[in-house]
């Protein structure tokens, strides 16, 4: 086997992207305080067409060397908003139809591989604080809770990992 090169990759630019269509989801990133983490979630939103990123709370927004370094260019081309309330965010974003999953270890969440999204509805995949989770107010407005299982000897993953596992099976259902 021999590795592609970047030409082999034939890869879109940023003004194809804008109109490749996208999978019907968003992330939402609530307080997340390292900007490698926000990086690698848009970078990881451009691969699987993502919808939208709300970046919220204390969350970091474009432009940033810090986000560049992780993202590579794609904070230009997915579509993202900064909001300050993410509760507040989310209980507007519930009102207009979009299903809230969030990406939290809660009792009757369900796991991630169980998780049926659907084509015909806008999900919402909210991620939280990498210390807190997500915000206790948002788990309550979500429509589900969906965990990744783990079966090793720590109890969480990074916030950027666990986004890219949810956002990738979102994809795999989706596209």
């Amino acid at each position: 086997m021999k590795k592609k090169t970047i030409l082999e990759l034939n890869r879109i630019n940023t003004e194809q992207f804008r109109d490749t269509p996208k999978i019907p989801v968003s992330v939402l990133l609530d307080d997340i305080r390292s900007l490698n983490n926000i990086g690698s979630v848009f970078r990881t939103s451009d691969a699987f067409t993502i919808s939208h990123i709300f970046l919220c709370g204390i969350t970091a927004t474009p432009p940033s060397p810090d986000i560049h370094k992780t993202a590579l260019g794609a904070e230009y081309s997915v579509e993202w908003s900064y909001h300050d309330d993410a509760v507040a965010l989310t209980t507007q974003l519930s009102k207009q139809g979009m299903t809230i999953c969030a990406l939290e270890q809660v009792h009757g969440s369900i796991p991630l591989q169980n998780f049926s999204f659907n084509r015909d509805s806008q999900y919402v995949i909210v991620v939280g604080n990498e210390v807190k989770g997500v915000n206790q107010q948002i788990v309550d407005i979500a429509d589900y809770a969906i965990e990744i299982p783990q079966y090793g000897t720590k109890h969480s993953l990074n916030v950027a990992i666990s986004a890219g596992i949810a956002l990738w099976e979102a994809f795999k259902q989706l596209k």
